[in-house]
């Protein structure tokens, strides 16, 4: 796994292997309203059941044409309101439904839209979907202004550096997000606004291999106080005898410095798995001379049989000192878990593929939308 903050590097770059993926990730959180929001676009959507499914087939020569990137192309939007979701959408489908250049910053699926304004050194993001399985429409602009940028690369050692092609491209640490969301309820006919003043935060991954070949469980998260601005990144491989990716990102906003843990000592306890939700540590230590760090997992946001992401609580020691309180968004992967047919057929129920009709989807669905309007 490769590290890098180039911005130039933020195009899309066309992979062409069986099971190689690319994704562009925004985040948004407004702590004081209870609002937060989650943007993707998917160049090979790695966690889709129906790409896994058509690469263990091409594997197996059940099917001899290699699945394609782009014919699972995607996108995602989620919309949480104090610690609940209002909205999970996620929608994928084949290679006309995407559209970028590979040359300048900008990714279409559909009717939305991403793309860097170089002038205003932000990230424009124009957002238009239906959403018939819960009866909404749902269309948003909004504006990730960079408040931060960091210059850093590493190249991964394992195996002398002859490892797959995989990369975190770091693009936006931190931003200043403004805009409005827009929620039509097709059926009631009643429409709300929200207004989104936030911080967000802008990342990319891309692999050119099928994720759960390469990486056994990710860890990953991002927090901020006062003081400071803190991102850490875990990876363990599938592959035993690489050393897993421990780094940790730290901006002290007063002094203006910016320093990298890297090769950090992780401590996992508190585990715990749910009836779907893969087993995972729900606290995280990590240790490297005068750094300590702890991480609780507290609030789940979203859970799947390969996915969590909560609402989390940071402190750390530096230098001896206590260093105060952050607090952010983490999130937990196990790509292997789609291996699995089960969890593969209840996976659907949470995507919609065009053209393709998923009883999961509907019931699933259907069940949401009931329990949403009798809690109402």
């Amino acid at each position: 796994m490769n590290i890098s903050t180039k911005l130039e590097q933020d195009i899309w770059h066309d992979l062409q292997d069986p099971g190689s993926y690319e994704w562009w990730y925004f985040d948004a959180e407004d702590e004081e309203r209870g609002i937060s929001l989650v943007c993707i676009w998917f160049a090979g959507f790695a966690f889709s059941p129906y790409y896994m499914q058509h690469y263990l087939d091409w594997q197996k020569k059940v099917r001899s044409d290699a699945p394609k990137a782009l014919d699972y192309s995607g996108f995602s939007f989620q919309l949480y309101e104090q610690g609940k979701e209002t909205l999970n959408f996620i929608k994928e489908g084949p290679a006309p439904l995407f559209e970028s250049s590979g040359i300048d910053i900008s990714v279409t699926f559909e009717k939305n839209r991403f793309y860097y304004d170089k002038e205003q050194n932000a990230y424009m993001l124009e957002i238009d979907f239906d959403y018939p399985a819960r009866r909404q429409k749902v269309s948003a602009r909004l504006r990730f202004s960079s408040l931060k940028r960091y210059s850093y690369t590493k190249h991964d050692n394992n195996n002398n550096g002859h490892v797959p092609h995989h990369e975190w491209l770091l693009t936006v640490p931190k931003a200043g997000v403004s805009g409005t969301i827009r929620l039509d309820d097709t059926l009631k006919k009643t429409t709300r606004s929200i207004d989104v003043h936030a911080r967000g935060y802008h990342d990319h991954n891309l692999g050119a291999m099928p994720v759960h070949e390469y990486i056994d469980k990710w860890y990953w998260g991002r927090a901020y106080s006062s003081r400071y601005d803190l991102i850490y990144y875990v990876i363990y491989f599938r592959n035993n005898g690489y050393r897993p990716l421990a780094i940790c990102m730290l901006h002290d906003n007063e002094r203006e410095e910016f320093i990298v843990h890297d090769a950090l000592d992780v401590k996992e306890s508190a585990f715990t798995k749910g009836l779907f939700a893969p087993l995972h540590s729900r606290s995280l230590g990590f240790t490297k001379g005068d750094l300590s760090i702890e991480i609780q997992q507290e609030n789940v946001l979203d859970t799947g049989p390969f996915y969590l992401r909560f609402g989390s609580r940071i402190t750390f020691h530096l230098n001896g000192e206590h260093s105060g309180e952050l607090k952010g968004i983490s999130e937990f992967l196990k790509p292997g878990r789609l291996q699995s047919r089960i969890l593969r057929f209840f996976t659907r129920s949470r995507v919609w593929r065009e053209g393709e009709r998923s009883v999961m989807y509907d019931r699933y669905n259907f069940l949401k939308t009931y329990f949403n309007w009798f809690k109402r």
